[in-house]
């Protein structure tokens, strides 16, 4: 849904409100799962964030702030929704002077333990979301090197007829969303970071 100016928060209360009971806009949830569906293009981007157990503290924390989108031309509504199964957000985005919202769900949320800890969940998005497909946030703690990782995974294709055909602008923004969202991990995730 596209805005000539920044949507109030009534008007994201309102998207996120309508949006919430609507079906996803993909048939496959859990995809992010697997890493193989074949109509979809897959984004894989990871970074690392650091060492030690303190690191991935912060690293869940971060995540569970939403701090990966925590950059300028992108706002999480809202940042304080809870990290679990069902949980409707909106992704208000400005672009080229206009502004968007998208709504999405987190399908299914994961904490893992032994040699690697994991800390994650992913999102699917819903039928007023530019793309169709599913994205997976998650953070890991490896044991054996100490060594802390911010991993991001997404399976998308376009949901609308001006989506695909402003395809190249949309994969610029999806590669720019990646590159900045690895940035406000690490950000989030310095021992002086405010996040903790």
């Amino acid at each position: 849904m596209f805005f000539l100016k920044k949507p109030s928060s009534t008007e994201v209360e309102q998207f996120i409100s309508w949006q919430k009971d609507k079906p996803f806009s993909y048939l496959h949830q859990g995809i992010s799962k697997n890493k193989d569906p074949l109509d979809y293009v897959m984004d894989h981007n990871r970074i690392m964030l650091g060492s030690g157990k303190e690191t991935f503290l912060r690293a869940v924390k971060a995540i569970k702030n939403w701090e990966m989108f925590n950059f300028s031309w992108i706002k999480l509504c809202w940042p304080d929704a809870p990290i679990k199964q069902g949980t409707t957000v909106a992704v208000m985005a400005y672009h080229f002077g206009f502004w968007s919202l998208n709504a999405a769900r987190i399908v299914y949320t994961f904490e893992e333990f032994g040699d690697i800890e994991k800390f994650g969940f992913a999102y699917g998005t819903l039928p007023v979301h530019a793309e169709s497909g599913e994205e997976r946030f998650s953070v890991e703690y490896h044991h054996k090197d100490n060594s802390v990782w911010y991993d991001l995974i997404a399976f998308s294709k376009p949901n609308y007829l001006l989506v695909k055909l402003g395809y190249p602008v949309c994969r610029m923004l999806q590669k720019e969303f990646a590159k900045e969202s690895k940035q406000a991990m690490l950000f989030a995730t310095k021992p002086d970071s405010q996040v903790f």
